[in-house]
C-alpha cells in the first residue's frame, strides 16, 4: 500500500480564451468534472473559475500520472460540453495547462483563491494571472508558446 497526499492547484482555460462558459450554468460543469475525479478515485477539494478558465484542487490517486488525469478531465469534459446546449460557443479546450503541487497546510488558502475568481478578474486578467503562476513556481517562460492554442 502507498501512501500519498499531493494537493494540486490546476489551471487551465477555453480555447483562444474565449468566453463559453456561461456562470448560469458553470455549476454543471463543475458537477460533471467532480464525477470524472471521483471515478478516478480521486478528490475534488473546489472548483471555480471564470467564463474563459478553469481552477481546480485536488488529490489523485497514486496510479495515475497528471498529464494523463489533466487529459482525461479536458478530453471527458470537452465532449460533454459539445453536446450540451447549455454551452453553445464552446469549442474546446486550450491544450495546455499548468499545475502546482501544494503543502496540505495551504489547502484552505488555495480554495480562498479559488472561490474568489470572479472578484480577481475584476482587477486582473487570465493571462496576468497565468503568467504569475508559472513566474512564482519557477518556471521560465518562453513567449512563443505562452498561451498558445
Amino acid at each position: 500500500m502507498s501512501y500519498t497526499k499531493l494537493l494540486y492547484h490546476s489551471v487551465f482555460c477555453t480555447k483562444h480564451r474565449k468566453n463559453t462558459i456561461p456562470e448560469t450554468h458553470e455549476k454543471e460543469l463543475y458537477a460533471y468534472i467532480m464525477g470524472i475525479i471521483n471515478n478516478k478515485k480521486s478528490k475534488l477539494y473546489r472548483i471555480g473559475g471564470t467564463e474563459n478558465h478553469l481552477h481546480l484542487l485536488f488529490d489523485m490517486h497514486s496510479t495515475i500520472a497528471l498529464s494523463d488525469f489533466m487529459r482525461e478531465i479536458k478530453e471527458h469534459s470537452s465532449k460533454w460540453l459539445g453536446q450540451n446546449p447549455n454551452f453553445p460557443d464552446f469549442e474546446g479546450w486550450a491544450v495546455s495547462f499548468a499545475s502546482f503541487t501544494y503543502n496540505l497546510n495551504d489547502k484552505q488558502t488555495i480554495i480562498n483563491y479559488i472561490q474568489n475568481q470572479k472578484e480577481h478578474h475584476k482587477t486582473v486578467s487570465f493571462e496576468d494571472e497565468y503568467r504569475q503562476f508559472l513566474i512564482d513556481n519557477g518556471i521560465e517562460i518562453d513567449e512563443k508558446y505562452f498561451l498558445k492554442d
